[in-house]
């Protein structure tokens, strides 16, 4: 795999986006961290000029979603700075497994 296949990029974004609008209907706001994909002019501009408003998380803040940043902390203390992975896949099958653990 790649190091572009492991991007998110705001051509990506903007699909999803529209695919959602499409199923769902019109969004008021949409909120997000403050990733390069929200932050790209190109995605800013178009959900301006759709109506839709920006709110982003503040970064670092556990209280938006606790249990993700418990599982952060813990996947990095227990198994990332334990590990040198020398492939993507070794790094896919030992970190399910510790997640599955």
């Amino acid at each position: 795999m790649t190091g572009s296949a492991r991007r998110l990029r705001s051509e990506n974004v903007l699909a999803a986006l529209a695919d959602l609008l499409v199923t769902r209907g019109p969004l008021a706001k949409i909120r997000s961290d403050h990733g390069t994909e929200f932050v790209a002019n190109f995605v800013q501009q178009w959900l301006a000029k759709i109506g839709v408003k920006t709110l982003y998380l503040t970064p670092g803040s556990p209280w938006v979603n606790g249990y993700f940043e418990s599982f952060n902390g813990s996947m990095r203390h227990e198994r990332l700075n334990g590990e040198i992975f020398c492939t993507l896949d070794e790094a896919r099958i030992l970190i399910e497994g510790w997640r599955k653990h």
